[in-house]
């Protein structure tokens, strides 16, 4: 199956969408009775109306994050071979996406991370393009409003902000009005929020959206690691991808090795950022599946023995269906 993928062929597309089907069909058998409107912190900020927050049938709520996955996962792959991140074109970074984006079963719903990896895809878009770039403040300015209409629809995306920071760094020599212009950018879009606040008589409310960022991070988190173990072959894959990278990582291009090293930082920060959540909720973890699907790739297009790297793959597969069938 990797095989395949390796390569750029249209088809694969077709294939994409046997793969998505595949890894949410289990978990059609134990779809709860209802779930809740995931935007209603959107509505809330915005003073919008949110009494209809528990009518979304299940099934429609799988269908639709389905066609977000899918289609978020046809335009990271388009970054990935537009910015030639691995070396060659390839279909890896979509049907990793796909996979890494059903790992647990909370990932298959819609929900605010879902939707703010649109933004995600979006940032890197432009923070990839420092690079070549001579002046980067007005990228650097929408890069700001991107974070902060993140963080009208989940308040974690606020740490992306330090990601924009770190790709300065990395990318761009240091001038102080591109630092300067994101930070604008950012203050822009809650500026007219506190208007319509201030219109509305209802300051206060404005105030009460930054009190999770006081939160204290929580050293204990509770859930069953049963249903995690999961992971295992994802964590396998994660540092076989990290060494395989090590190896190559003077002989590839600065802008690729620039590249996967702010990748690293966006994994970072967005699987940190959960905590500031009064209700941990593990599709939280979704932020990372962008990264997670680059560097999955990337071991997958350069790991030489094919009988381990597939056998690896089918066990990643197996492990996410048996496990949506089955929950301690």
């Amino acid at each position: 199956m990797i095989k395949f993928f390796r390569s750029y062929n249209p088809l694969n597309i077709a294939w994409l969408v046997v793969l998505l089907c595949i890894l949410r069909a289990g978990y059609l058998y134990s779809l709860p009775a209802k779930t809740d409107f995931p935007f209603a912190e959107l509505f809330s900020r915005l003073h919008l109306p949110t009494t209809y927050r528990y009518n979304v049938p299940p099934a429609l709520n799988l269908f639709i994050a389905s066609i977000i996955v899918f289609i978020q996962a046809l335009l990271l792959n388009y970054l990935v071979n537009y910015h030639n991140l691995l070396g060659k074109s390839t279909f890896l970074p979509a049907i990793m996406y796909i996979t890494a984006s059903g790992l647990l079963t909370p990932f298959l719903l819609l929900g605010p991370p879902l939707v703010c990896n649109f933004l995600v895809i979006w940032m890197l878009f432009k923070i990839f393009s420092f690079y070549k770039g001579d002046d980067a403040k007005s990228t650097s300015y929408d890069l700001g409003m991107i974070v902060a209409v993140g963080t009208l629809f989940y308040l974690p995306f606020i740490y992306m902000f330090l990601c924009v920071w770190i790709a300065l760094i990395i990318f761009r020599p240091f001038n102080w009005r591109e630092w300067v212009a994101c930070i604008i950018g950012f203050a822009t879009v809650f500026f007219f929020l506190a208007v319509s606040y201030y219109l509305s008589d209802s300051m206060g409310q404005f105030y009460d959206i930054w009190l999770p960022l006081t939160t204290r991070f929580q050293f204990k988190l509770s859930f069953n690691y049963y249903n995690y173990l999961v992971l295992i072959p994802v964590i396998i894959i994660l540092v076989l991808g990290f060494f395989k990278l090590q190896q190559n990582f003077f002989k590839s291009y600065v802008q690729t090795r620039k590249s996967m090293q702010f990748l690293l930082f966006v994994a970072l920060i967005g699987g940190f950022s959960f905590y500031i959540r009064p209700d941990f909720h593990p599709d939280h973890f979704l932020l990372c599946a962008v990264p997670a699907a680059v560097f999955f790739s990337y071991y997958f297009l350069y790991a030489s023995y094919r009988w381990f790297y597939e056998s690896l793959y089918i066990l990643l597969l197996a492990s996410i269906i048996y496990f949506q069938f089955n929950t301690f």
